[in-house]
């Protein structure tokens, strides 16, 4: 009897942190998993424990999205993309240059544009399919210190809502879109933020580990949903805080306390005992 293939899954940003960690999670739970990232050789090192299938990819590149949605789907059944590759810069929207803005926004949104649309191509053909797309809280509300960063994700929770609105209207209902808002994650992303005044807001709430994260993506992987938070309080804070900007504004300097203090737990929890 011929054992079933196993569904193919696309991890961008892949060679570490938290897509690594998906993708680890995705290999442990069945999936066939293509790790992608802007590095080749660090995602084939990656990729090698996990049956070793990767490939470069530079997510800014609608072309290149659209060849690896290909190859992909040439293994079997594309049933997952996830959308992680994402950069954070960190200050007064004022500190940054043009160029900065337009890098973040080609990364965090184009990009995570570019692999959704690549996905959709093929699973709208099939008539089923799952795009994940990493947003974090900063997508849910405005976060002083990361107002760029903030935008951007802003930019890719609307986008991916009104095409999943775009796909019932459609017709589509077996192809869905998530969005998966986690708190700070102790991630190379944020390994070098622990004296960032502008990185504050990422250390107000409960750190958590690419595992945890990792765990909750694979079950929304197999029960999706338009938008999931985690820790879940942290998402009703922050939309609450959303939905009262005044109170949002007023409440800064207690956020960038909140942020100070969780940035020095964070250091005493991430230096070795030797070096205490």
């Amino acid at each position: 009897m011929t054992q079933p293939a196993r569904p193919v899954a696309v991890v961008t940003g892949a060679a570490s942190g938290l897509g690594r960690a998906i993708a680890t999670a995705l290999h442990t739970d069945g999936w066939s998993v293509l790790l992608t990232d802007l590095d080749a050789v660090a995602v084939q090192s990656a990729a090698a424990p996990l049956g070793g299938w990767s490939a470069a990819l530079d997510v800014r590149d609608e072309d290149a999205c659209a060849a690896i949605a290909a190859t992909a789907a040439g293994r079997g059944d594309l049933a997952l993309w996830v959308n992680n590759a994402g950069i954070l810069v960190t200050g007064a929207s004022w500190e940054h240059d043009a160029a900065t803005r337009r890098r973040v926004l080609d990364v965090n949104t184009h990009g995570a544009m570019n692999g959704t649309l690549a996905a959709l191509t093929v699973m709208r053909g099939q008539g089923h399919g799952h795009v994940l797309n990493v947003v974090s809280l900063a997508g849910l509300v405005a976060a002083p210190g990361e107002t760029v960063y903030a935008a951007s994700k802003h930019a890719l929770l609307a986008f991916s809502l009104g095409t999943l609105s775009d796909l019932r209207m459609a017709g589509y209902r077996r192809v869905h879109v998530s969005c998966l808002c986690p708190d700070g994650i102790w991630t190379p992303m944020l390994h070098d933020r622990l004296d960032d005044p502008g990185a504050v807001a990422s250390f107000t709430g409960s750190m958590l580990t690419a595992q945890q994260v990792a765990a909750r993506a694979v079950r929304l992987a197999r029960r999706p949903r338009p938008v999931v938070s985690l820790p879940r309080w942290r998402g009703a804070q922050v939309r609450l805080l959303d939905a009262l900007p005044r109170l949002a504004v007023a409440l800064t300097p207690l956020v960038r306390a909140a942020g100070r203090a969780g940035q020095r737990r964070q250091r005493r929890r991430s230096t070795p005992p030797d070096r205490r």
